[in-house]
């Protein structure tokens, strides 16, 4: 069933808002999708099994499934920030979505979903790997009169309605400057919410470089923008992805570049938990590389099912 329509969103958001939140399936493999760089962050695409070392809570645990993938299917969810904070940016947002869609998605194999936030959370286009239906979604993208930035609740809702429900290497990318305004979610839930779907976040920081002439003012942005900045930079660190700040010297479009690289060469390692109690608390993962001078990028940790 889609769920593209704007009230099928917020109902089901107003439903599990109502009530306390419940998860369920029972999996017995965790899986992982990691991207492993040098010393100069370049990527290392050629490591066994061996090369691994994978702890739970701190107990070894043994890789059972590994394999050097970086063609499996992919789904991918572009949430973007279409406040009244981002008018002189949402045009060269636009630009480079077309773009990266256009690059990274295969007609069949993968697919990618539209959804923007303001002063609601709306799929502009549900799942599809055709580049004409998600071009004329970004079409779509305008700035509203009223002012709210529903950051948190994006999460949440592309998270549990959109991501969850699908199998494989899953991911959203994030344009925002990361200011929460108005929502009913809190950033710990949002970033539950996408650890439950076994989803990374890719946060890209493209913020209004407007200047203000009031000191209390700019004072008081000041403060907001450090701490989007830092909610963003932990999203992406708890759920596996990373953070990004767009500037002069590093534009969307190649930052858009390095993250396609990023999950083009990724590797996929799943175990299963020696622990068999399912209290449904949250378990810290820690995968390391043995040799030295590589650092792993994968997510911290899941919540059994």
């Amino acid at each position: 069933m889609r769920i593209s329509r704007r009230n099928l969103l917020l109902a089901s958001a107003l439903r599990t808002w109502a009530q306390e939140v419940k998860f369920s399936a029972d999996v017995n493999v965790v899986t992982l999708f990691a991207t492993v760089r040098d010393k100069d962050g370049a990527i290392v695409n050629d490591l066994t099994r061996e090369d691994f070392a994978l702890q739970e809570d701190g107990a070894p645990q043994t890789i059972r499934y590994f394999s050097r993938e970086s063609d499996l299917p992919l789904t991918i969810g572009l949430l973007v920030d279409t406040s009244r904070s981002q008018i002189s940016v949402l045009e060269p947002e636009r630009r480079a979505s077309y773009v990266f869609l256009d690059r990274v998605l295969r007609e069949g194999t993968d697919q990618a979903c539209v959804v923007h936030f303001d002063t609601q959370v709306e799929v502009l286009q549900d799942f599809t790997s055709s580049r004409k239906e998600l071009g004329a979604a970004l079409d779509r993208l305008a700035i509203p009169g009223r002012v709210a930035t529903l950051f948190y609740d994006a999460i949440r809702l592309s998270s549990e309605d959109l991501m969850k429900k699908l199998p494989g290497r899953k991911a959203l990318m994030v344009l925002t400057d990361g200011v929460d305004y108005r929502g009913k979610t809190s950033l710990e839930e949002a970033i539950e919410y996408a650890q439950r779907a076994d989803t990374i976040v890719y946060s890209i920081r493209f913020a209004d470089s407007i200047r203000l002439h009031r000191p209390a003012v700019a004072a008081a942005q000041a403060i907001l923008s450090e701490r989007g900045k830092r909610a963003m930079e932990r999203i992406a660190r708890e759920t596996g992805g990373a953070y990004f700040q767009v500037s002069k010297s590093d534009p969307i479009g190649k930052i858009y570049a390095r993250i396609e690289d990023t999950l083009r060469n990724q590797y996929s390692l799943g175990y299963t938990p020696a622990r068999t109690d399912a209290n449904g608390k949250y378990r810290k993962i820690k995968l390391t590389a043995t040799q030295k001078n590589l650092v792993v990028q994968t997510r911290d940790g899941y919540y059994p099912k």
